[in-house]
């Protein structure tokens, strides 16, 4: 089990760590904030054998409403995420239990979209990102360059969701592989947004996600080890 932390500048999260020196990945919240299954998704990251760091962007406050959540979302200081993120990242790399010199980077819906903007950001540190259901939502004039990626990218979208729909999924693929990126998206048949979470049962779909969380450990496995 991973235990809370603070980091660097004070930056509240979640880590747990593997049991034996293992490489490192930074997981990134959905809109709800730090909750019980982001935390979760660390903890499963560190039976599998990895180090994972999720920062708390909310400093502490979640939600269940999704008006709220949205809300939360649109008024997130994306600068300060960069930020958040990046220092998780070195954070993880100057951990005496983190092998490796790059890390992965797995996000969920707002998280999604955050993955792929850290893996532009930052492509010294980040060796792998796996975007799920997330697309860039607050405005052109803050994504970063997704062209600056500079590892492989394994996307899960849905095809049923309705907020980061098959055609975004579809054109982020043209995007990555047109840049030359060794990347894969996939729009998974029958599921909606979300199919993942499993503290959502009007959408989890324990099938699909489980065939994607093997997809998700060999492919860290791959690139990182």
């Amino acid at each position: 089990m991973g235990e809370l932390v603070t980091y660097d500048d004070g930056i509240p999260g979640y880590l747990s760590h593997s049991t034996r020196a293992r490489p490192g990945v930074v997981v990134i919240q959905e809109w709800w904030g730090l909750v019980d299954h982001i935390k979760d998704v660390c903890d499963r990251l560190g039976d599998a054998g990895f180090n994972a760091l999720a920062p708390d962007f909310y400093r502490g406050e979640t939600t269940r409403e999704p008006d709220e959540a949205a809300k939360k979302m649109m008024e997130l200081d994306f600068p300060q995420a960069l930020r958040d993120m990046s220092e998780a990242a070195d954070h993880l790399l100057a951990d005496p239990n983190v092998t490796g010199d790059k890390v992965g980077v797995i996000g969920f819906c707002m998280g999604g979209a955050l993955a792929l903007a850290l893996a532009a950001t930052r492509p010294d540190v980040i060796g792998a990102v796996v975007p799920f259901y997330g697309v860039h939502p607050w405005g052109e004039d803050t994504r970063p360059d997704y062209t600056e990626i500079d590892c492989a990218v394994l996307g899960h979208y849905a095809e049923l969701d309705t907020f980061f729909t098959p055609e975004k999924a579809n054109a982020l693929a043209a995007e990555l592989t047109g840049a030359g990126i060794d990347a894969t998206i996939n729009v998974h048949p029958g599921v909606d947004h979300a199919f993942f979470n499993d503290t959502r049962p009007e959408v989890y779909n324990e099938d699909v996600a489980a065939d994607v969380w093997q997809e998700t450990l060999d492919f860290l496995d791959d690139h990182l080890r």
